[in-house]
């Protein structure tokens, strides 16, 4: 499988800027992951906005980074948390 150069180590998914950098790394604004995830805007603004883990229900952050995954955003955890973009094809 071949990897895009997008990775970011040291975030793990219930991060703010896990969620913001694998946004980022889709093309996609914060309305896109909005509607993509089935939440509403702020949510994703609130989400964004934490420094750390984020404070939200376990099911919103889910939707999320589904939604993250199906468009190719690979969550780490292997001793180094990070994401990065999975390569197509």
């Amino acid at each position: 499988m071949r990897v895009k150069c997008f990775c970011v180590i040291g975030l793990s998914r219930d991060h703010g800027s896990a969620i913001e950098s694998s946004q980022s790394a889709c093309g996609w604004e914060q309305t896109d992951l909005a509607k993509k995830a089935g939440v509403a805007i702020s949510t994703v603004r609130r989400m964004e906005s934490f420094q750390g883990e984020i404070g939200a229900r376990t099911s919103t952050l889910s939707l999320v980074t589904k939604a993250l995954e199906r468009a190719g955003i690979e969550f780490l955890d292997d001793g180094k948390p990070g994401v990065r973009m999975r390569g197509r094809g």
